[in-house]
This record gives structure tokens, sequence and C-alpha cells, in this order.
């Protein structure tokens, strides 16, 4: 089966990349490299020995992606394309909410014309907003968001289903995801963020290898065990291969189903600070600074219907995930500027 990895040059699409291979899919990426390198290929094909077709093309463009249908046979796509911070998103929501969006469209319109009609989302736990019931999320639960980001995974989603609901051939797998860190444990291809890290853990690899002087802890008042904010991180592996478990499963199935993707175990930042010194026999420095506004206490995911459905379960611990994050930045301090 030939795949479609839209922003496949990003941290979850090279991970996902890596697993395709490996299972014996053969994977086309597309990427404009806005947020990601063109050294991943060779990484890639130093992983599983074989480098990915590539092309680079802004995915919202029609006239580009409709040439790679024509030269690939493209069986089904997984869609990672999108801009992806959070923080980011505040500053410029027009600027998410008509890449994101548009991107989307027009995928949509081209695999319409060439007849393909699997596709997996990458969607996010954000689409859950302020939950009213915390912690365990479960994907019966009402969606709202806190965030720009968020809402255009939550419109996409939407799209996504509408889309399904017209094409009765059409088959949509949404995939929740909460909080990916780690890196392959070749320590090839890892998180590689453009500037100042929005999330926590390549900020603590950043920390580690001195890019960065300290960690800011944001808030350590949160009804949590030890006052710092409790979140479900999820190795980028076992997260690359869900993606493989739901895109056997559209091959089967017409229709939506939406899974978590998540170990349903919550871990708080100051959990994973001190994971990443036992795994890796190193102190991080830390500040306490203000809470930021939208966050809350605490949030984890049930994975059970991925688990019984998809067949899938997060296999790494927080262990496994910090030794691999530092494994990645260690050998790549400047990320694949090395």
């Amino acid at each position: 089966m030939k795949v479609l990895l839209t922003g496949g040059a990003g941290y979850i699409g090279s991970h996902t990349c890596v697993e395709l291979i490996n299972s014996g899919y053969e994977p086309v990426i597309a990427d404009n490299l806005s947020n990601s390198s063109i050294k991943v290929l060779d990484r890639i094909e130093k992983i599983t020995g074989k480098k990915p077709i590539f092309y680079e093309i802004d995915v919202a463009d029609f006239d580009s992606l409709d040439k790679l249908f024509f030269e690939q046979d493209i069986d089904a796509v997984i869609h990672f394309a999108g801009y992806k911070a959070v923080g980011e998103s505040y500053m410029f929501p027009v600027k998410y909410y008509r890449n994101n969006i548009n991107t989307t469209l027009t995928l949509l319109d081209v695999m319409k014309k060439h007849g393909v009609n699997k596709i997996v989302f990458s969607s996010s736990a954000t689409v859950y907003g302020i939950p009213k019931t915390t912690p365990c999320l479960d994907e019966t639960m009402p969606t709202c968001c806190a965030n720009p980001y968020g809402w255009t995974k939550l419109f996409v989603e939407q799209i996504l289903r509408d889309t399904a609901t017209a094409e009765k051939e059409f088959s949509v797998v949404l995939l929740r995801y909460f909080n990916p860190i780690g890196a392959h444990e070749s320590g090839l291809i890892g998180d590689n963020p453009n500037g100042i890290p929005n999330n926590l853990m390549p900020y603590i690899t950043q920390v580690a290898v001195k890019k960065l002087p300290y960690l800011r802890v944001f808030g350590n008042d949160y009804n949590t065990k030890d006052g710092t904010g409790v979140r479900d991180y999820i190795h980028v592996v076992d997260l690359a291969r869900g993606h493989l478990k739901a895109l056997e499963y559209a091959d089967k199935h017409n229709g939506t189903e939406v899974f978590n993707l998540g170990t349903g175990n919550g871990c708080s930042v100051l959990d994973v600070v001190n994971a990443f010194s036992k795994a890796n026999d190193m102190e991080i420095p830390y500040q306490i600074c203000d809470r930021r506004p939208g966050d809350i206490d605490e949030y984890f995911a049930n994975p059970k219907k991925a688990n019984e459905i998809l067949n899938w379960k997060a296999e790494f611990d927080l262990f496994d995930m910090c030794r691999d994050s530092w494994n990645w930045q260690k050998n790549n301090k400047n990320g694949y500027d090395d």
C-alpha cells in the first residue's frame, strides 16, 4: 500500500514513516519544510535502509498536490500537515485557520478527484478544551476548544466527518493525541522545534544540553500531588504505531471513528523532570513561574477504545521517553543542523 504523509518530514510524521517502511508500506512524503528538515530523509534511510519518496510542496497548493497524485498511485493518506503551536495560534489566529483548514480542503478535493477515500487525521486532545469532568478523558466527551490551534483541529474533524457522511465509501479515522515525547531509539530522528520550544520535553533537553539556562515551570499551585500540572505523555514511537493500526482499521471500515492515543496515566511536570534526571543521571535546574491562562490541573487519556478496537496499546514508559529524548538531543545539539 502506498501512503501519502502530508507534513511527513515533521516530528510525528518522520517516526510514522519509519514504522510504515518497517511494516512493508511505501510512504510518500509531502512537506513544505516550514517546520522540518530535508535531512530527515537521509536519517530515515539510515534507520530503515530505504529513503521515502519526497515532494517539497505546500499541500494547500492544488496543482502541486494534484501532480503528486497523478505521479504516485496513492491508496491512503495520513494527514499531519498543519501549524501546531498553541501559543503562536493566539498571536496569529488567521494564519492558523487559513493554513490548517485550507490544507485539508485542498487535500480532500484532490483525494476525491483521484478516487482516494481513506484518511487518518492527526488531531489532538486540545479538542476537549477545558473539560467539565476531569481527569480521565474519553471520546464520548463534549468538545469545545480553548485556543485557535484546537479549534482548527476540531473544525477539520467536522469537515472530515461531513465528508464521510456525504460519501459513503469514505473512511476517516481521527486520532486525538495527548502529549508526544521521546525519539527513535537510534537517536537519528527526534523533536526539532524552531526557536524556544513550546513543549515540556524539548525544553528540558535543551536545558540539559545547555542551550537554555533553566526550565520554566508554569505554576506550582494546581490541585495535584506536587502542585504542577498533570498530563498524559506518550512515546512518539507508540504514537507512530497507532497510525499503522488506524490505517489498518480505515482499510476495512467506512464512516468515521475517533480514538484517543495516550497511555492512560498522568504525570506531573515535576514527575517528568525527576524521571529525566534519573534516566540520564543529571539534574535539570528549573524555576517556578506564573501559571498560564487556560491551563487545567490534570487530564489524561482513556485509551480503552483504541486498546480494544485498534488492538493498540502504549508500550513505552516515562523512563523510556526520557532516555530516548536525551539520546536524540545529546547527539544532535542543534537538531538536524548538526
